[in-house]
């Protein structure tokens, strides 16, 4: 079984039910599956044979949802490029994956020549956007207007589908490799969990080149519900959609429910129709959910803990537990319980099973655990274990199955639902003359749930501004990495018996009296 089954099964089902709706677009489930089939054969036509790997550099659309299925369809690998990356980053995932095709939208045509100046491995640009197409770039509705529909290559349950591409702790990003049946596996964990209806409208808001959101289109495949893409978030539109196209179910990171709320339109708009909010990237904190609760009181709201090697559900917090005055209030701090199918356990530095209540690390598996990282076959190795992901994350599990979070074990950030590894902050840090050495930590953000502070120590003789420094990393990272505050020090940093940079340590200050060490 492959994900192009949910496509076939839903058009056969429910052929003239509404199944993607974008701008002045809308789509019948019958009329997607034959524009897949299309746009599927066009990808043939220029080359993609089963395992070959397309890329899209693109906001969310019906098309970048088309692109998904049309690749599988096609038996291809879909490679989603971040948006938020520089072209030095892209391009290094382009010369990591090797992908022939990459598709992209108006935004982005800029980007993409610069991304195909530094390398020759993409042979045909696709343009998926609403203007004049460019002369060096094919047109994505052409393709499909000139081309017949071809049959399902029909991949496997346990062959690739995606490759994800999430930062790296040696400061290079890791392709995650997540076949059909991880993908398939958590939309119907998400189903089970989480039940839903075919008669909701789901909000795509969330940046598909996230599991998180890729994640939400596979879910409400499964359920057969009609999808409705906006660009990327922006609170007054967000509102706009809901009202107009009666929007029941969306995924967003905690501080778009703050901008949301907090928009001074929201009273304007008649959002009744909202009933469940999936957030994650960070633990809500009380008053924004009062603050929710009262502004938006038919909507159950539920956390998810996730990572793109679990394809990412691993844990979820019910809308039972999001009671702040309830006799369970304190679960509030916790990550939830384990996903349906994925089991959770805590290991201390021999991987061995920590009793309840006792800090270590998370150790995760289920059906959903990605198959390694693409051409990195020792860093699968150290994360990957008989089956077992290595999640990087420390902290504790009650009595009662809940996960709480202390501490990361992995030296990454999270910073509005983005994943930031130390290291790759680190090396652009470092890169610039006047550095020394620098440590990168995460310190509480309000708003963000952490931001990326640097602790920079020069060389003798030199002088260095914040704003240099940051504006030195902009050019060769994408800005949501960049340090957002930078402290010079003249002291040595605190070493470990292994000679190893003790971050606790410089964190320690920052995070005293928060609830969770890590958002």
């Amino acid at each position: 079984m492959s994900l192009t089954h949910l496509i076939e099964r839903v058009a056969r089902v429910d052929p003239k039910g509404l199944a993607v709706v974008c701008g002045n677009r809308d789509t019948t489930w019958q009329e997607l599956q034959q524009r897949i089939a299309k746009l599927a054969g066009a990808l043939q036509k220029l080359g993609v044979e089963p395992g070959d790997r397309v890329a899209i550099l693109a906001l969310n659309s019906d098309r970048y949802y088309e692109y998904f299925f049309a690749v599988f369809w096609a038996g291809g690998v879909a490679v989603p490029m971040n948006t938020r990356w520089s072209v030095p980053e892209n391009i290094y995932s382009i010369e990591d994956c090797g992908p022939k095709v990459l598709i992209v939208d108006d935004a982005f045509v800029d980007h993409a020549r610069r991304i195909t100046d530094g390398t020759e491995l993409v042979k045909t640009l696709i343009y998926s956007g609403d203007g004049d197409t460019p002369e060096d770039m094919l047109n994505f509705e052409a393709l499909i207007a000139e081309t017949e529909p071809v049959q399902d290559v029909s991949r496997a349950y346990g062959d690739l589908a995606t490759i994800f591409y999430t930062g790296g702790t040696t400061g290079f990003p890791k392709g995650v490799m997540l076949s059909h049946g991880n993908l398939l596996a958590n939309g119907l964990i998400s189903a089970a969990d989480r039940g839903g209806s075919k008669d909701g409208v789901y909000l795509h808001i969330a940046p598909l080149f996230h599991l998180g959101g890729f994640g939400g289109v596979i879910y409400m495949t499964v359920m057969g519900c009609t999808q409705v893409f906006a660009p990327s978030f922006d609170p007054k539109v967000m509102l706009e959609i809901i009202e107009k196209y009666q929007v029941s179910d969306t995924t967003l990171i905690v501080v778009m429910i703050k901008m949301l709320i907090e928009h001074p339109d929201f009273d304007k708009y008649d959002v009744s129709s909202l009933k469940n909010i999936l957030y994650g990237g960070a633990p809500i904190p009380v008053e924004l959910l009062r603050e929710a609760m009262i502004k938006l009181p038919n909507v159950s709201f539920t956390q998810a803990l996730g990572q793109t090697e679990m394809s990412p559900g691993i844990a979820f917090l019910m809308p039972d537990d999001h009671d702040p005055e309830g006799p369970n209030a304190h679960r509030l701090r916790s990550a939830g319980r384990p996903a349906m199918g994925v089991a959770i356990k805590v290991v201390d530095e021999k991987l061995q099973e920590v009793p309840l209540g006792e800090t270590g690390e998370f150790m995760v598996t289920g059906p959903n655990a990605m198959m390694g990282y693409w051409n990195k076959p020792e860093q699968t190795a150290e994360t990957l274990i008989n089956g077992w992901i290595l999640t990087g994350d420390a902290g504790y599990m009650d009595e009662d199955g809940y996960v709480y979070l202390k501490d990361r074990v992995k030296d990454m950030i999270v910073s509005g639902g983005e994943n930031i590894y130390s290291a790759e902050v680190e090396n652009a840090v470092t890169s610039h003359a006047a550095v020394d050495q620098a440590v990168v930590i995460g310190i509480p953000s309000e708003k963000w749930g952490e931001t990326v502070h640097a602790i920079v120590i020069l060389k003798d003789g030199c002088e260095l501004h914040e704003e240099e420094l940051i504006g030195h990393c902009k050019s060769l990272i994408a800005s949501y990495k960049c340090p957002r505050s930078v402290e010079f020090r003249t002291e040595p940093f605190p070493f470990s018996g292994v000679a190893k940079v003790q971050k606790n340590e410089l964190r320690k200050p920052y995070w005293e009296g928060q609830d969770r060490s890590i958002s």
